[in-house]
């Protein structure tokens, strides 16, 4: 009989790669998870784990092994839905994790939506970036995240998730007063050779960036790193450089020093996630609901 807790084992060392990592997502011990995958492995009769450089990786029977445990944990997630639907209606709390911009353009009115609508529902918000956010919902940090497509993030038919998609929105170019290219037209082709502005690696919106810059023939040469796009902004009116900032982003900035030109191409697409099967909770339904009208409402409003 394998035991569920050793699936969820699995697929942590599976997303992280280390068994160090894996522990720290899952609040236990190395140890406890190093014995946890043993147990799993006598369960199953294979080995399940080989090494790879620093980290490990699933052998081929680990693969068979964590598609049906997608399946199974994502089924205790239905059956965990179905159950609260009975015994206890919409009354509880849920976390949701998401990156600054979407807190304040559809996570923070949805939270005031809500409260009217659904008091007993209590939704607490963490700050995090749209690759972190996946991770924490995976993990069972979090209930819900909002977060952003990027280069490496889980597909749309990954098993794990379930993804209901909420906005997207094209990346200006932002330019110093002055610049040669403020009175024009703007390709991503023209910013090759300039000093840039952006956000950190790993934020999924240097990854936008960075892709679109490889597609149009070069790679950004980053002077000045900041995940706050105000700050990026702000960076911009001194003089230090240029950048591409998603567009409802610039809502927050002070742009009496800038240039705005739009840019074809690159997009940040906006999406909720949650663990597959969790999707029909009653804690939820509302909640995704109340979002996905937020972002309707976001995408249907004027341009500034």
């Amino acid at each position: 009989m394998i035991e569920t807790r050793r699936l969820r084992t699995l697929r942590a060392v599976a997303d992280h790669r280390t068994v160090t990592a894996a522990a720290a997502a899952l609040h236990l011990t190395p140890s406890a998870v190093s014995q946890q995958l043993v147990a799993l492995e006598h369960e199953v009769g294979h080995r399940l784990l080989e090494r790879d450089g620093r980290g490990v990786r699933l052998t081929s029977v680990g693969r068979i092994l964590l598609g049906h445990a997608n399946e199974v944990l994502a089924q205790l997630e239905r059956a965990g839905a179905d159950i609260a639907a009975y015994t206890t209606g919409t009354a509880g709390e849920v976390k949701v994790a998401s990156f600054a911009t979407a807190i304040g353009l559809v996570v923070a009115p949805a939270v005031g939506t809500l409260r009217d609508k659904e008091p007993g529902i209590q939704v607490r918000v963490l700050d995090a970036e749209g690759d972190q956010s996946l991770t924490m919902v995976l993990d069972g940090v979090v209930d819900v995240a909002v977060a952003v497509e990027y280069r490496g993030a889980p597909a749309e038919d990954d098993r794990r998730l379930s993804r209901i998609p909420l906005y997207s929105e094209p990346f200006d170019v932002v330019l110093p007063w002055g610049h040669a290219l403020a009175e024009n037209e703007v390709a991503v082709a023209d910013l090759a050779g300039e000093t840039w502005i952006g956000p950190y690696p790993g934020n999924p919106c240097h990854d936008v960036i960075a892709l679109a810059c490889e597609h149009a023939g070069f790679t950004p040469e980053f002077a000045h790193s900041s995940d706050d796009f105000s700050a990026v902004v702000a960076l911009a009116a001194a003089g230090a450089g240029v950048a591409m900032v998603p567009r409802l982003a610039l809502r927050a900035a002070d742009l009496s020093g800038v240039v705005i030109r739009p840019v074809p191409g690159p997009e940040r697409r906006v999406f909720a996630a949650v663990r597959r099967g969790a999707e029909r909770h009653p804690l939820l339904v509302p909640l995704l609901d109340t979002l996905q009208d937020t972002a309707t409402a976001l995408r249907q409003a004027p341009p500034l």
